[in-house]
């Protein structure tokens, strides 16, 4: 015999309701605006924010302003005329050593070695990992460990090595070189990246698409790819703005005619030649910073979830 609910007496006692109401609610009371924990909260991000975007104002501000305006002293007023010039000249005619043809030659090297360096490196270590997540094979935990212990080894150890490779390969001083390195000093912590998240996700998946007869490029083309793309936008940004960001490997592997961006904005800022241009400087600075921040900007939001979704897992 099933079971009876018993009714609830006050379900339907009007008087109960009522005197409810008039008690008032329950629960813990809200914490109120002003509590000291929350002034502490806000107070810290408010700070932390002031002091990350008072340097970017400052820029900005100083690159509007023209030299005579600079020469007054307050960095911190707006400018009084705006002026693009200074823009212009840091893009087209800026000195970078012995050119005068500004950001625009190192701006397209960089280019030139960011996405084939970006590219190769993801599409490699992501493979690595995908491999090392799902198809266990003989010598995989030491091969894994070597990539972990090359991942922390410092750049500066490695670097009269690799000049002394690229040498005698003939690609010293080449952007193929440097694309090279870049593509070999991404894939260790690439490789981890992509084997946690492979780890992460359900391992039925796998295994289905096995009883049914997929192979290994088919499982990783049909089932594991469409389902990584929070960490390949994650790799995306790394590698971005870890190869445009780059100055010592730019200046080390590459000759003149070939620096990145961020090789040329230190040879405009360094230059002893004339009178120091402020202005120029901080639009160069601007300039060369303003890829990585647009990536970061358009994709912040795949990164956070890639991140999240087992980027850190271990």
């Amino acid at each position: 015999m099933a079971d009876t609910i018993a009714p609830n007496p006050n379900a339907l006692d009007p008087n109960a309701s009522s005197a409810r109401l008039a008690a008032g609610p329950r629960g813990k009371k809200p914490r109120p605006v002003l509590a000291p924990r929350n002034i502490m909260l806000y107070g810290a991000l408010i700070f932390a924010a002031i002091y990350y975007l008072l340097p970017l104002y400052v820029m900005v501000v100083t690159s509007l302003k023209g030299m005579p305006e600079i020469r007054l002293g307050n960095i911190f007023s707006p400018p009084v005329e705006i002026t693009f010039e200074p823009w212009v000249k840091a893009w087209s005619t800026a000195c970078t050593g012995l050119n005068c043809d500004g950001l625009s030659r190192g701006f397209w090297n960089s280019v030139r070695i960011t996405i084939p360096s970006t590219v190769v490196s993801i599409a490699i270590a992501s493979v690595n990992g995908y491999a090392l997540a799902n198809w266990r094979f003989k010598g995989a935990d030491l091969f894994f460990t070597i990539l972990i212990v090359g991942a922390f080894i410092p750049y500066q150890v490695m670097i009269y090595p690799i000049v002394i490779v690229l040498r005698e390969l003939g690609l010293y001083g080449s952007l193929t070189g440097l694309i090279i390195v870049h593509t070999i000093f991404g894939m260790p912590i690439l490789t981890l990246l992509f084997r946690n998240y492979f780890t992460s996700l359900p391992e039925e998946l796998f295994k289905a698409a096995r009883v049914d007869g997929a192979g290994f490029w088919m499982i990783y083309f049909k089932i594991m790819l469409p389902m990584a793309l929070p960490i390949f936008v994650v790799a995306m940004i790394l590698q971005i703005t870890g190869i445009w960001n780059d100055f010592l490997f730019g200046v080390v592997f590459t000759r003149p005619e070939y620096y990145p961006m961020t090789v040329q904005l230190n040879n405009i800022v360094n230059s002893v030649q004339g009178v120091k241009e402020y202005n120029v400087n901080m639009a160069a600075t601007i300039l060369t910073g303003a890829v990585p921040l647009f990536v970061y900007f358009v994709s912040g939001r795949l990164f956070v979830r890639g991140i999240a979704a087992g980027a850190v897992k271990g």
